[in-house]
Order: structure tokens, then C-alpha cells, then sequence
């Protein structure tokens, strides 16, 4: 059994089945993660959800932030500032309500301890565990699973911008969904910096990668992730980045 990482796909079908068959990817034998952001940006979203869903049990995918866009677009369309023309197609198709519960029901963060490696979509804060992420993450599902609409209509926000563990209610949900589908840098502080998006050689100063904190307290985990494609592929130990822009 081969396990396979694959960064954001944005809707880039064509791209995704050639990788795939480059990997010889065997759906009864090898496992595939995914960090998310399945749609948007590319030019087929609804043959990637098809795609990715089909795979079964063999896929895991973690939700990224375009993939909660599309599911506001659909079920808090009020609170929706933009309507991505990109991901129509997909609200439109015979089979999107399947489509999107499905896309619903993935996680925010996949642990694997036996691997020794965790997937998210964007970051983490310096001041949570593994075991801390993991539990926000849940918590979110949950929320996510139980009032979809209600979720979704607090998730847009930067604020909080640091983490307590006194947070409650929806402030302490959106600090979770930020951190793990929109999260690029942070301060000596651990507050988040959610503006900004670019290279790292181009923030300014007091802002590093959430990554780079020095008392992150992750810093001896395997953590797989995606969202930054202004930082690229980054392999390192413990730190895979995958989002390369297809």
C-alpha cells in the first residue's frame, strides 16, 4: 500500500487524472489525501467533486476555504459577498445536493498516528497541540453536521485573532475555521495575520509563516498542508506544503 499527498486541485480535473495515472494509482490498494480546495479558480469543480467522491473510502480530503464558499454559496447564500462564477456549475448539476452533503461531511483535519502525520488545508496556531487541533476541528464538524446555515453564516471574519481557550459560541468556531482554511502567517504574538497572502520574502516586518513561530507547539508533528501557493512546494522534516498552483 502506497499513501499519496496531492495539493489543492481549484477545480483542475484534467491536471488531477494525470497525475493520477503518472502514480499508477491503485483505488483497491493505495490511499490518497487531499488538502482541500477541491473547486473554484479551474475550469471543471463538478468533475473534480464527482472524481474525488467516486474514489471512496481510498481518499481522504480535508475541507479547504473555497470548499466552504461553495457550501455558503448553496445553503447561506445571504451572507455570500461573492458569487464565484467558477462553482455554479456545480450548484446547478442534477446530482449537487449529494455533491455537497458529501463535500459536508469531510473533515477539517486528518490524523494519522500510526503515520505520524497530520492534513489540513491552510495552518495552525503556535499555541495548540495536535490534540487541541484535533478537538477544535471536531468541534466544527459537529457545528457544521447539526446547523449547517448557521455555521456558515458566522464563518467570514478575522476576528478573534488569538487563540484562548475561553473562546466560546461562534468567535471561538470562525478562530478555528480561519486557522485551519485560511491561516498563511502569523506574529511574534501568535495573532493571526489573515491579510496577508503573498511570498515570504515580501511580509512585512513581525510577520513570519505560522510554521516558522518558535514556540509553535507543533513543532515535533508531521503536518501535511496546502492554500499557499505563493510559498509553493516546501519539503522539509515534519513539513510538507503542496499547494503549487496546480
Amino acid at each position: 500500500m502506497a499513501h499519496y499527498a496531492i495539493g489543492d486541485l481549484q477545480g483542475c480535473h484534467a491536471e488531477f487524472m494525470t497525475l493520477l495515472e503518472r502514480l499508477r494509482f491503485d483505488a483497491t490498494r493505495d490511499r490518497l489525501w487531499l488538502t482541500g480546495d477541491l473547486v473554484n479558480r479551474g475550469p471543471d469543480s463538478l468533475a473534480v467533486l464527482r472524481e474525488v467522491r467516486a474514489l471512496g473510502d481510498c481518499a481522504t480530503v480535508v475541507l479547504g476555504n473555497h470548499d466552504l464558499h461553495l457550501l455558503a454559496m448553496a445553503w447561506a447564500p445571504a451572507t455570500v459577498r461573492r458569487r464565484e462564477p467558477e462553482l455554479l456549475a456545480v450548484l446547478d448539476a442534477p446530482d449537487a445536493a449529494d455533491l455537497l452533503s458529501w463535500l459536508a461531511s469531510r473533515p477539517l483535519l486528518h490524523r494519522d498516528a500510526s503515520l505520524g502525520w497530520t492534513l489540513i488545508h491552510a495552518g495552525l496556531p503556535p499555541q495548540w497541540t495536535i490534540a487541541e487541533a484535533e478537538a477544535c476541528a471536531r468541534e466544527v464538524e459537529l457545528a457544521l453536521d447539526a446547523d449547517p446555515v448557521a455555521l456558515l453564516a458566522e464563518m467570514y471574519g478575522d476576528q478573534p485573532d488569538r487563540w484562548s481557550p475561553g473562546l466560546a459560541g461562534p468567535a471561538r468556531l470562525r478562530f478555528t475555521v480561519n486557522c485551519l482554511t485560511r491561516l498563511r502567517f502569523v506574529d511574534s504574538g501568535g495573532r493571526l495575520l489573515l491579510g496577508l497572502k503573498g511570498p515570504v520574502a515580501t511580509a512585512p516586518a513581525g510577520a513570519m509563516p505560522w510554521f516558522r513561530h518558535p514556540e509553535r507547539a507543533t513543532r515535533d508533528d508531521g503536518i501535511i498542508f496546502g492554500h499557499w501557493s505563493a510559498l509553493g512546494f516546501l519539503s522539509e522534516p515534519g513539513l510538507r506544503c503542496l499547494d503549487t498552483g496546480c
